[in-house]
């Protein structure tokens, strides 16, 4: 028998994990390398990763990100972060996914709203739009969430609720303010209570919490999308993804602050459901498909794409991306947990970093 594999006999006796492997480490090292690479180039100016499987923890931080516990601003990895608030108080039997949301929000009632169910905005499936048409005007005015609020209610639908998909960060913003209403307390106190707190994840609210901005890392704005003020850095200053405003609004889409370590704690709480914070059948229904028949699958808050994150993961592969540059995903098949943050937004770091270390990690495994 060769050494090497006498070795990797003595690993696996020993509980080890495979990611625990030379060869298989080779490969995060690999994908840490792109990080590093790009932070030389100067395209990059911070980044964490931070990959898990069992017992097996690779950890790296690049650039202005001191650390691997650095706080980033993870845009849309909030949106199955404010599913799970729902689904909690489903498990209370204080709503159902069947529920219709004029039920809770009874002002969300005209023509086809009527046929707008909790399930809906959480499967991306009610025909509301993604961002509001007055969304930069919104913004720059420093609006409240809660004007956010009453424009989403009143604004046109796209389609009829139920017969297609399509991306809603406005559906998830009815959702958290449903559980607003139903448990009369902020959403931010609600998610950090029955949601963070629970988890261990002491370094990551909804908004900034008890954080300050120079506490945490800063988008390159340069390269951001409009929303998020690169259309017109100068004048989006006092509104853009790293303004106070923003950063502090708490928008239940994007507006959340974590770290890597953090977000794992979060993804292999469904990898591995104890019921200390919800039940094994409420985390196994969130990151199955629940858009049979339509245009694309969703879980509740979750994408479950094939093909969404690294090339290896199996059709069970589940997790969320984020535009400021985000992506996080965990697989039930090879129980690997992986985080990407970094300052440079998704537009950019898609194609550069998030998809080719994804697809590293999904070898590794």
């Amino acid at each position: 028998m060769r050494r090497r594999d006498f070795n990797l006999q003595l690993l696996a006796l020993a509980g080890a994990t495979p990611l625990a492997a030379a060869l298989q480490r080779g490969k995060l090292d690999e994908a840490a390398g792109l990080f590093a690479k790009q932070i030389d180039a100067g395209q990059l100016r911070a980044a964490t990763l931070h990959v898990r499987q069992g017992s097996y923890t690779f950890r790296r931080s690049f650039g202005e990100a001191k650390t691997p516990d650095a706080i980033f601003l993870i845009a849309s990895i909030a949106k199955p972060m404010t599913a799970t608030g729902v689904m909690l108080l489903a498990e209370q039997g204080k709503l159902a996914l069947a529920d219709a949301v004029h039920k809770f929000i009874p002002e969300f009632n005209e023509g086809d709203r009527k046929l707008i169910t909790v399930k809906h905005l959480l499967t991306h499936t009610s025909g509301l739009p993604d961002q509001l048409p007055e969304n930069n005007e919104l913004r720059k005015r420093h609006a409240p969430l809660k004007e956010f609020v009453e424009r989403a209610i009143r604004t046109p639908l796209l389609f009829k609720p139920g017969t297609q998909y399509k991306y809603q960060s406005m559906g998830i913003l009815l959702a958290a303010e449903l559980c607003e209403r139903v448990t009369k307390q902020p959403f931010p106190k609600f998610l950090d209570q029955e949601v963070f707190q629970p988890l261990g994840m002491t370094r990551t609210a909804l908004g900034l919490g008890d954080f300050r901005i120079s506490d945490t890392v800063l988008s390159q704005i340069e390269y951001s999308a409009p929303e998020g003020g690169g259309s017109d850095a100068a004048a989006a200053a006092d509104w853009n993804w790293n303004s106070p405003y923003w950063r502090g609004l708490g928008a239940p889409w994007g507006g959340a602050h974590s770290t890597g370590p953090d977000i794992a704690k979060f993804l292999e709480s469904f990898l591995n459901p104890d019921g200390k914070v919800w039940r094994e059948e409420t985390a196994a229904s969130m990151i199955v498909d629940h858009n049979q028949g339509l245009n694309e699958p969703r879980g509740l808050g979750f994408a479950i794409k094939p093909g969404s994150f690294g090339h290896k993961c199996s059709a069970r592969a589940f997790g969320h991306g984020g535009s400021t540059g985000t992506v996080a995903w965990a697989d039930p098949e090879t129980g690997v947990t992986c985080v990407i943050l970094t300052s440079l937004p998704a537009r950019v770091s898609n194609k550069l970093l998030l998809r080719p270390a994804s697809d590293l990690v999904s070898e590794a495994a």
